[in-house]
């Protein structure tokens, strides 16, 4: 085994190789490999006991389940040293995850010897979708109010338009969530007359460099294997801004990043989508769970045509959030999700299983709280099951 975990590792310089000619490719778009290049298959912590999946163009062979970040604090990672032992091999990470403790949290891990080249590391850049909102609304706020009137009325009608607040494909998953939209619309409505002001700032390059070059010092590492802009992005505009693109290809060519991605909570069909177009994206982490399923599967099979990677976030969430002011969940999800998928599973543990049931998702993340959720979370990779009708 000692063996074979040694021929996985990727050392720095091995990776730096890489890293330079995949930059050649980035120049003009994401890292870019045949759907079946499996000898360009990069391979981390591989055992027995799990399950991987190809990550897209990106080669990465994830495990089934990876690890997200709201549990993980310095004083709580002893599990993940437990779910690593047990081959899962994806970090999740943010700034905004307590303020950075996340991050912290995982560096201890990572820090010690061989471990970094045991796992694939993402990160985002939280709050980047803040700077250009606010860049947006000072532009707002100088106006006369005859056209500050017409904005607000041009994001109204934006916002009733694409009925991204729908039933049933908005699920709210943690509070003031929805608030998102608010400052979004007026954002996206500007767009038009206003976007030369602002989509070619330096402010988001310094912005995106110095957030990145934090994370890095956190986590302990000289490398993300994955960095995702913005951090939860709210609709197909927020990833059509060139200087992420610009940025992220020269931050693969310093080989501190080796993919690029973005997370979406509130319109994943159209960010996917949106993402999948640019050309630039490699990764994209989404809602997605039984009940919002209908309206991204579409989006989905597009998006894992041109390459994406796909992964699944907020799986258990719609049908058993840990949220105390979400709670109860509506008992008709719970019915639901104990129609489709058969057993006596818990309740979240059937909420992965389905979704890992979808052959184009790569993975999905899992809040690993503590031992018990690493063992039954992590027993659920490799498992087919016949779903029943809903």
């Amino acid at each position: 085994m000692a063996a074979q975990k040694l021929g996985h590792r990727i050392n720095r310089r091995g990776f730096l190789q890489q890293a330079s000619a995949a930059s050649l490719a980035s120049l003009g778009g994401p890292l870019v490999q045949p759907s079946n290049a499996t000898p360009t298959d990069i391979r981390r912590n591989q055992q027995s006991d799990m399950a991987y999946r190809r990550l897209g163009r990106t080669g990465f062979m994830v495990s089934e389940v990876g690890s997200g970040g709201d549990p993980v604090r310095p004083d709580n990672i002893r599990q993940i040293e437990l779910a690593i032992d047990m081959g899962m091999n994806y970090l999740d990470m943010a700034p905004a995850y307590g303020k950075g403790e996340c991050e912290k949290a995982y560096g201890m891990i990572v820090g010690r010897s061989s471990m970094r080249e045991r796992v694939f590391m993402n990160t985002k850049i939280s709050s980047f979708n803040g700077i250009r909102n606010r860049m947006y609304k000072d532009i707002y706020n100088g106006l006369p109010t005859g056209k500050q009137e017409a904005i607000v009325n041009r994001a109204a009608q934006m916002r009733i338009e694409r009925g991204l607040e729908k039933p049933g494909y908005f699920i709210t998953y943690f509070t003031n969530q929805a608030r998102a939209f608010d400052s979004a619309f007026l954002t996206w409505a500007m767009m038009r007359d206003y976007s030369h002001k602002v989509e070619g700032s330096p402010e988001f390059r310094k912005f995106i460099i110095s957030s990145l070059e934090t994370s890095l010092q956190l986590a302990r590492t000289d490398y993300f294997d994955i960095v995702m802009c913005p951090h939860g992005a709210t609709g197909p505009e927020d990833v059509q801004n060139p200087e992420i693109y610009e940025t992220f290809a020269q931050l693969k060519r310093d080989g501190k990043v080796r993919a690029l991605g973005v997370s979406s909570h509130n319109d994943p069909a159209g960010v996917l989508r949106a993402a999948a177009d640019t050309g630039h994206y490699d990764v994209v982490m989404m809602a997605y769970n039984i009940i919002n399923g209908g309206y991204v599967e579409e989006s989905i099979r597009y998006a894992a045509g041109k390459g994406l990677g796909i992964i699944g976030m907020k799986v258990a969430m719609a049908v058993a959030n840990h949220h105390k002011d979400l709670q109860p969940v509506p008992e008709w999800r719970l019915q639901k999700i104990q129609r489709i998928v058969p057993g006596n599973l818990k309740i979240p543990q059937k909420a992965y299983l389905w979704a890992l049931q979808n052959p184009n998702l790569s993975m999905v993340v899992s809040n690993l709280w503590d031992d018990a959720h690493v063992k039954e979370n992590l027993s659920l990779a490799g498992k087919k099951v016949t779903l029943q009708p809903g």
